[in-house]
């Protein structure tokens, strides 16, 4: 029995030794060399959207023109305004502010997706505003509570909130901008639809002092809180009017996958446990109904059977969510499923049969998603494993042999056979390439953990910005938290900052996490109790999460 013993602790030793190999040999030489090609995977997509697409919202690659695809906004431009700082190309991130000041105009007779012009649009210009000052750029007296981008951004917005004029306070899912929602406009919307503004909406509220954005993204979360089954779980599509369910799959995937994202992230940005006991809520049920050996299944939102035995690439984004409550061991595991898929195909499917372990018909492709790589920076950021890093270095090397052509970076149109599709997304750009790039760069000042930060004077008093914890919405666009408490404080929170900027000064004093949701219902509040740790706390890593596009209502038809 010694002998097989000794066999069988060689095969270990070895492969610890293997894995232990393999972080080592990821030296910091072999991350800057990963970074500089993620750098110029980007330039190859950005330089060809210039030179080819602009001022069109998106690039196609295979005939080397431009397309306009949610709305006409030069979308392309606005998704990769932040990734250029990231990068670190402060010079052209502060041309391009300048172009966008004079070319984007949203008073134009559009239907636009009310989704994906907050996302993409709205997230964007919040994101790239709260950054200007980090590029070097001058900022008018007042910032980060007035700007120009800031002043874009609310437009924007403005333009959306007809879709929110709703009997449920949910929003209808297009709206045109210039003459709000048409009349014949169907009131079936998805999840996603509904339940993804409380990021940028908030963040518009808090800055500009005008509450109308974070009121009607709370009512539309409401709504679908109050709209879910006996058993906690949502649906696919509802109708807006009447609050029925016209999809009654429930899963994490497309269609549903970004409301769950936006409880987390809305729960960490403002402090809120409300929200993080709704998705803590439904968490329990998606375990409960959908989970099954670290996959999760679509299943019927009433009775919990299985409806689709399928993992979509938009799940992708689930283990990087799971990270930021701390299910990391869970997360994982998960992860390294999804991890098999990738290999099996050099990319994910839209759509993969989890018992057949194969595609689905008239699923096949794959659009250059982040999510995979997205759950990767965040899983690395907390563990350290350098499987995800095996993870980045695929992607770069499968997405550079199959998609690169001589003007950009095209869909793969299907994973068997590496055909492509004329189409550039957006997201390439603002999600896939910074995930990637921020995976393979520990010390970008996305990651940073407090050790730095800058002060600001504001119309309300002195201000922190910059120190960390910046939040992603689902487009990848991040946002630091830090400058909500910036503009129009709240009594009781100008007190916290002074003592936190008292606390700065004195190296002796330890500082304390002060940027937490007061409840405004309460009478009255002592001084002592408000210095409690909240229950919920920012970490020191970087928030963020995923899932693009929408996804498609799923009829009972197979």
């Amino acid at each position: 029995m010694l002998w097989p013993l000794s066999l069988l602790w060689l095969s270990v030793f070895s492969a610890l030794q293997s894995h232990q190999a393999w972080s080592e040999s990821f030296s910091k030489e072999n991350m800057a060399r990963y970074r500089e090609r993620v750098k110029s995977m980007f330039y190859h997509a950005y330089n060809n959207y210039l030179e080819n697409a602009f001022p069109y919202d998106e690039l196609r690659p295979l005939t080397c023109d431009g397309q306009d695809t949610w709305g006409s906004f030069s979308l392309t431009l606005i998704d990769a305004l932040d990734t250029l700082l990231i990068l670190g190309n402060v010079s052209e991130f502060q041309r391009v502010v300048s172009v966008l000041q004079n070319s984007v105009n949203f008073d134009i007779d559009v239907n636009a997706s009310v989704f994906e012009t907050n996302i993409r649009v709205v997230g964007g210009l919040l994101s790239a505003h709260l950054l200007i000052k980090k590029a070097g750029l001058e900022v008018e007296e007042g910032w980060p509570c007035s700007g120009p981008l800031l002043r874009m951004a609310e437009e924007a917005a403005r333009k959306l909130l007809p879709a929110f004029q709703t009997p449920t306070g949910m929003p209808y899912g297009t709206v045109n901008l210039l003459n709000g929602v048409s009349p014949t406009e169907t009131p079936v919307t998805c999840t996603a639809g509904i339940g993804t503004y409380i990021v940028e909406f908030a963040t518009l509220s808090h800055l500009t002092g005008d509450p109308v954005f974070e009121d009607v993204a709370r009512k539309a979360l409401l709504g679908l809180w109050k709209s879910r089954s006996e058993i906690g779980l949502v649906g696919n599509h509802i109708d807006v009017l009447t609050s029925k369910w016209m999809a009654q799959d429930a899963g994490i995937g497309a269609g549903v996958d970004s409301y769950f994202e936006y409880l987390v992230k809305g729960a960490i940005l403002l402090q809120d446990e409300e929200l993080m006991s709704m998705f803590l809520e439904y968490d329990k049920a998606i375990r409960n109904y959908t989970k099954y050996e670290d996959w999760y299944l679509w299943v019927q939102m009433h009775k919990g059977t299985v409806s689709m035995p399928v993992f979509q690439s938009l799940e992708a984004y689930w283990p990087g969510l799971q990270s930021l409550i701390g299910n990391i061991d869970s997360a994982m595991r998960t992860f390294h499923n999804y991890y098999t898929v990738w290999k099996q195909f050099g990319g994910l499917p839209e759509f993969y049969s989890i018992p057949q372990g194969f595609t689905v018909d008239k699923r096949e492709g794959y659009p250059l998603r982040p999510e995979l790589i997205e759950s990767a920076m965040y899983l690395y950021r907390a563990t350290g494993d350098p499987t995800l890093l095996k993870l980045g270095r695929d992607a770069v090397e499968s997405i550079e042999r199959i998609s690169k052509v001589e003007c950009g970076f095209a869909t793969i149109k299907d994973v068997r056979d590496h055909r492509l599709d004329n189409r550039m997304e957006s997201f390439f750009l603002a999600e896939t390439i910074k995930y990637l790039y921020l995976l393979f760069d520990p010390d970008n000042f996305i990651h940073n953990d407090g050790s730095a930060f800058d002060t600001v004077m504001t119309p309300y008093g002195e201000c922190i910005i910059g120190a960390g914890g910046y939040i992603f919405n689902t487009e990848a666009h991040p946002i630091d938290p830090a400058a909500l408490h910036c503009c129009k404080q709240q009594p009781e929170e100008q007190w916290e900052v002074q003592d936190l900027m008292q606390e700065i000064q004195s190296p002796k004093k330890r500082r304390k996490n002060v940027f937490r949701r007061t409840n405004p219902g309460s009478a009255s509040f002592s001084r002592q109790a408000q210095r409690k740790p909240p229950l919920l706390t920012c970490p020191s890593q970087p928030f963020s999460s995923k899932l693009a596009l929408l996804g498609q209502v799923f009829l009972n038809t197979a």
